[in-house]
C-alpha cells in the first residue's frame, strides 16, 4: 500500500484579533474537492501572510499526517478537527516523521516534491486554536509534519497515491532533525549527515552548521 494524499487545503490570509492587535494569518485552510496545480511556490489558490517566515521555495507546501489526528482528538476533547486543522496544505496517510527523511522525494499526481525540514510552529498556532499552550503541546508531541519543495510542477488532488521516487542516502529523519533542534539529540555524526543533504532548508543548514 502506497501512502496517500487524503485531503488538499488552500486558504487566503485573513485578519484576526489577538490581545487587541490585528494579525494577518494564512493558517486557516479549507479542503478543495477539485484537482489543483502545484507550482514552484505554492498551490493554486493558496497564499501565505508573512513571507519572511512562511512560503518560499523550501516551504512551498506543508504536509501533515492524518495519522496524528486521533492523538489530537484525545488531547483536545470537544475541539472540532477537520482536515487542515494544523494549517497543512496536504493531509497525508502513511508518511510519518520517524520514517520520512529530509531529502526524500515523492511523486504526487503529476508533481514531484522533496522534503526540506520539519515545521516549527509560530504564535499563529496558538491563535488558530485560541489557547496559549498549543505551540508547547505541538513541540512536545514531536508530530511536526514537514515542508516540501516542488521539483516538478504538476496537478494534485485528494486520493492521489504518494510514490517515493528517491531515498536520501544520508537517512536523517524529520524526527531526528526535530530532536536535534529541541536539544534532545546530541550527535555530531547525525549533524554531519544532515549537512550532507542537498535539499535541507538553508535556515536549518545554518543552525546545524553552528551546532557543529
Amino acid at each position: 500500500m502506497h501512502p496517500k494524499l487524503i485531503s488538499v487545503q488552500v486558504g487566503r490570509p485573513r485578519t484576526v484579533n489577538q490581545h487587541g492587535q490585528e494579525v494577518s494569518t494564512g493558517i486557516f485552510k479549507a479542503p478543495v474537492e477539485k484537482r489543483l496545480m502545484l507550482r514552484e511556490l505554492n498551490l493554486d489558490g493558496d497564499h501565505q501572510a508573512d513571507l519572511t517566515v512562511h512560503g518560499g521555495q523550501n516551504k512551498a507546501v506543508y504536509a501533515y499526517p492524518s495519522d496524528h489526528y486521533p492523538f489530537w482528538k484525545n488531547e483536545l476533547p470537544g475541539v472540532n478537527l477537520p482536515w487542515g486543522s494544523f494549517g497543512e496544505n496536504f493531509t497525508t496517510a502513511g508518511l510519518l516523521e520517524s520514517d520520512v527523511c529530509i531529502g526524500d522525494r515523492f511523486q504526487i499526481g503529476s508533481a514531484e516534491v522533496v522534503v526540506t525540514q520539519p515545521r516549527l510552529p509560530c504564535f499563529k498556532l496558538n491563535l488558530k486554536f485560541d489557547r496559549e499552550d498549543m505551540i508547547k503541546r505541538f513541540l512536545a508531541s514531536h508530530f511536526s509534519g514537514f515542508y516540501l519543495r516542488v521539483l516538478r510542477e504538476g496537478e494534485v488532488g485528494a486520493g492521489d497515491e504518494i510514490v517515493q521516487t528517491h531515498n536520501d542516502e544520508n537517512r536523517v529523519t524529520v524526527l531526528d532533525t526535530m530532536r536535534i533542534y529541541l536539544g534532545e539529540l546530541d550527535s555530531n555524526e547525525l549533524l554531519r549527515r544532515a549537512l550532507q543533504v542537498e535539499y535541507l532548508s538553508p535556515s536549518w543548514r545554518k543552525d546545524f552548521s553552528e551546532l557543529i
